[in-house]
């Protein structure tokens, strides 16, 4: 996929993903709070506490999507999860607004139109199911499976690929086009063009490396923490 620099900032804050900053890492999982404000971080805290950082990521050319199990599933923990509906479907029933609904096979209660308020652009997308459903609207993995992978997923377990790859706290809907110039690129290359967004996409971006155990390249932390300086001051 194609990779591009920075763009320009969004107008306003499209709020999708808030965090609590956890400074304890983990061995598979990322803390997912959905709620109507910015993550605020408390003066002193560092948003990559608990990360290796290594110095450059070294792309490994072995990446295998097939090696994070199949595209979706439902042993999920997004709101509803292990409901009959994959991942995919319960991520676009948490994310967007004004939705209806309409049985498929993968999911009994899928989003049949709806709106997304696109945190990478801040771009208002009207949602139609059909045969061009990955078009306007995707859901992003924060963290690239191929980063990931070259960060050291390769090493894991099939079952921790499985889970790393259908993790609620990892996952986005967000605007197609957008999603495919991010490709699996590190901060230090991509960041949302909605520069609004950068606290939020910085902290959760930085939970999932520190759930999953994973580093950071240090062209990246310092991108991350910069991004991480724009959110609110916290007690």
């Amino acid at each position: 996929m194609k990779r591009i620099g920075l763009l320009g900032a969004g107008v306003a804050l499209a709020v999708v993903v808030a965090v609590q900053v956890n400074t304890e890492p983990g061995a598979g999982s990322a803390r997912y709070v959905a709620q109507a404000d910015t993550p605020t971080i408390a003066a002193g805290v560092d948003v990559l506490a608990g990360v290796v950082e290594i110095p450059v990521r070294v792309p490994g050319y072995d990446y295998r999507r097939d090696a994070f199990g199949d595209s979706w599933d439902d042993d999920n923990d997004a709101p509803g999860g292990h409901n009959g509906c994959d991942t995919r479907n319960d991520i676009l029933d948490r994310d967007l607004v004004e939705k209806t609904y309409v049985p498929i096979t993968r999911c009994p209660t899928a989003v049949a139109t709806g709106t997304l308020i696109d945190p990478y652009t801040n771009a208002t997308i009207a949602f139609v199911r059909g045969n061009q459903i990955g078009a306007s609207v995707q859901i992003d993995h924060i963290v690239p499976l191929a980063l990931a992978w070259d960060l050291g997923a390769r090493n894991w377990s099939d079952e921790l690929r499985l889970r790393f790859a259908n993790d609620p706290a990892n996952l986005l809907a967000v605007d197609g086009p957008t999603n495919q110039d991010k490709g699996d690129s590190e901060p230090a290359v991509w960041m949302p063009p909605n520069r609004a967004f950068w606290c939020q996409y910085a902290v959760q971006f930085s939970a999932v490396l520190r759930g999953y155990g994973l580093p950071v390249d240090a062209p990246s932390a310092r991108v991350l923490r910069e991004a991480a300086g724009t959110c609110p001051s916290g007690e």
